[in-house]
């Protein structure tokens, strides 16, 4: 996925400040809002997120539909999206900052009562078991069924962005940007045993239907939109729906992303 050079001008854009519920993100956006003119988040060219990865994908989905560009700044704990805090220059290092798109995975969950929900998920779709049996998971891709069986804690589907989180957690791959591939990773499979996950193209479409639905319950969840008592799981990228994050150069998604294959 190429990262988009902005070009540097002497055009000061509207920036919309938006802060997590936590001391030291409404502490920053006191001192950002005293130091910088802001406008609503409906008129801002830019929106400067203050907090940590939480906060960041809870602003991109606030503002999905508009599609303005979010600018993060940490004031959380890990910041993996997010750039380094610093009150000075911030005209500047907007104007400098390196564009890279995303796009969501769509989930479509239906539930035992019939009931369909719908969301998007920009990290992953994950599905785990609510009870204290396993689950039993029927996977098929683009049509074809690739898992009659999967028996497991739950299974999650993860785009290159995602891919450091849970997925990363769940002993899933790491996914370059531009890879364009998606890491389909199963959670504490029990059988098949030495199933590790698939790498699919970010085309494919991936129906997860849960076996024996009533006796072992699961529960889909995209990103923080969970959906209890699902029997069946669809999930495709959504390549009309762009998503736009602004990067320090020096500290861009995709260096980011490389680097952690090769954290110890």
């Amino acid at each position: 996925m190429p990262i988009e050079r902005r070009r540097t001008t002497n055009h000061k854009p509207a920036i919309a400040f938006l802060a997590a519920d936590t001391e030291a993100a409404r502490r920053a956006l006191r001192r950002l809002s005293k130091r910088y003119r802001q406008v609503a988040p409906d008129k801002a060219d830019v929106i400067v997120a203050l907090g940590g990865d939480g906060m960041m994908l809870e602003t991109l989905h606030r503002f999905m539909a508009r599609g303005t560009p979010i600018y993060g700044m940490n004031c959380g704990t890990v910041g993996f999206l997010m750039n380094k805090y610093s009150e000075a220059d911030l005209p500047a290092r907007l104007a400098a900052a390196q564009a890279v798109k995303l796009h969501p995975l769509t989930m479509t969950a239906r539930t035992r009562s019939g009931k369909t929900v719908r969301a998007r998920a920009i990290n992953e779709v994950s599905l785990l078991r609510e009870k204290a049996q396993t689950a039993k998971i029927r996977i098929t891709v683009d049509g074809v069924m690739r898992m009659a069986e999967l028996i497991c804690d739950g299974v999650l589907l993860a785009t290159s962005a995602g891919s450091t989180a849970y997925n990363l957690s769940a002993h899933g791959p790491i996914l370059p940007l531009g890879s364009g591939v998606l890491a389909l990773t199963p959670i504490s499979a029990f059988r098949p045993r030495r199933w590790r996950g698939a790498l699919l193209p970010h085309s494919a479409k991936v129906v997860m239907e849960i076996l024996e639905s009533a006796k072992r319950p699961v529960s889909a969840v995209a990103d923080s939109t969970e959906v209890r008592d699902v029997r069946e799981v669809s999930v495709h990228e959504d390549r009309a729906v762009s998503l736009k994050l602004l990067f320090d150069p020096e500290h861009n998604l995709e260096e980011r992303i490389l680097r952690e294959q090769f954290e110890p």
